[in-house]
């Protein structure tokens, strides 16, 4: 535990010392952003354009992490085990890129529609059965959503069937048939 205190500390200590305009806190054991990163970040935290949070153990994310890190451009949350995000996700006016890969979202984040910057998303590897079609449309931004080993039910996916303004990846296939095919 002192070994992964230690490394969250070096790691934001860089970002501060280095001006640099990402944070990683990938791999780092963490189950909640830690409070103390906040105050030590909050002189430079409108130069963070990066938030790297990828293969930790967190249950949630705080509001504080998208009122902190204003500035926002991509967001990697890809394996923990978040089952949703906080309504101030919405707010994130500069948001171009969220992964949200292998958590445990069963319901599609539906604040992610109302960020109009928004490019692409990743929730590959959830437990997602709808997602909101109509409100995609309606993303000015949006260029790519993978979808891809989530058990979409088959209205949904009869309607990915059809063209659409950006790039859907998704698995329709079971893993029988892909088999079958190759």
């Amino acid at each position: 535990m002192a070994e992964a205190v230690a490394n969250v500390a070096r790691r934001v200590n860089e970002t501060v010392e280095e001006g640099k305009d990402n944070l990683d806190l990938s791999k780092c054991k963490l189950i909640a952003f830690p409070d103390g990163v906040f105050k030590v970040l909050r002189n430079v935290a409108d130069n963070i354009h990066v938030v790297t949070l990828s293969d930790n153990e967190m249950k949630s994310i705080s509001s504080k992490l998208f009122s902190t890190f204003t500035q926002l451009r991509e967001l990697d949350l890809h394996g923990n085990v978040l089952t949703k995000l906080p309504d101030a996700v919405g707010e994130m006016v500069h948001l171009t890129s969220i992964d949200l890969a292998n958590n445990r979202f069963s319901i599609f984040p539906d604040k992610l529609t109302e960020i109009v910057s928004l490019e692409r998303i990743n929730l590959e590897g959830n437990s997602i059965t709808e997602i909101p079609l109509e409100k995609l449309y309606n993303m000015p931004s949006l260029k790519w959503l993978n979808m891809n080993s989530n058990p979409l039910d088959s209205s949904t996916r009869s309607a990915l069937q059809s063209p659409h303004k950006f790039d859907i990846l998704s698995t329709t296939e079971s893993l029988n048939d892909s088999v079958n095919h190759v």
